[in-house]
């Protein structure tokens, strides 16, 4: 069901970047897979580049995983978050779907305009972009109060400094015993 719902934004996206349809084209009749438990959906790609619902039972050529915090991180922008994904099947197809999800952008602006006419889609379009860095930045904000609150007020997270000193310290330590274990066999001797 999830796949049906989820062909026609992305054909519509695809339509409006010729180069995603084209970059596609070589895998027609190749599945694709996306994982975001609790959800599961598969789009099979036409001759055309767009893709189609997948038919039920099909066995995918390429399967994306993301925990449901990487894909949010993902719609908001987190290009880090593809790190996170878990990729598995066929190598090419895989590495030319996740190019296109990268790069492909829904162009709402050109969208709207059609609905509300030029000047307002893009000052709503504006608007909308001035709202999401604002709330980028608040929790950006947010975010690094409460690591300095955990690492100055309540020490529960150590500095990164701190910690590759006390790593230096062990490595320097183990490396002092091991010199007295070896005088001492010498003594010993």
């Amino acid at each position: 069901m999830l796949s049906y719902v989820a062909a026609a934004p992305v054909n519509h996206v695809l339509r409006g970047e010729s180069w995603a349809l084209r970059r596609l084209q070589p895998f027609a009749g190749r599945t694709a897979a996306f994982e975001v438990l609790p959800f599961y959906f598969g789009l099979t790609v036409r001759d055309s580049g767009e893709v189609a619902a997948a038919a039920p039972g099909v066995v995918p050529d390429a399967v994306f995983r993301l925990s449901p915090a990487a894909a949010l991180r993902l719609f908001a922008g987190d290009e880090r978050a593809y790190q996170e994904a878990q990729v598995s099947g066929d190598p090419e197809f895989a590495q030319a779907v996740e190019f296109v999800v990268r790069n492909a952008r829904w162009d709402i602006e050109e969208d709207l305009a059609r609905v509300l006419g030029d000047g307002a889609a893009h000052r709503l379009v504006s608007t909308g972009r001035g709202i999401m860095q604002l709330q980028a930045r608040a929790a950006e904000s947010f975010a690094r109060n409460v690591s300095d609150y955990w690492l100055e007020e309540r020490p529960l997270i150590a500095r990164r400094a701190d910690v590759e000193k006390f790593v230096q310290d062990v490595d320097t330590l183990r490396d002092d015993v091991e010199r007295l274990a070896q005088r001492i066999d010498r003594l010993k001797s």
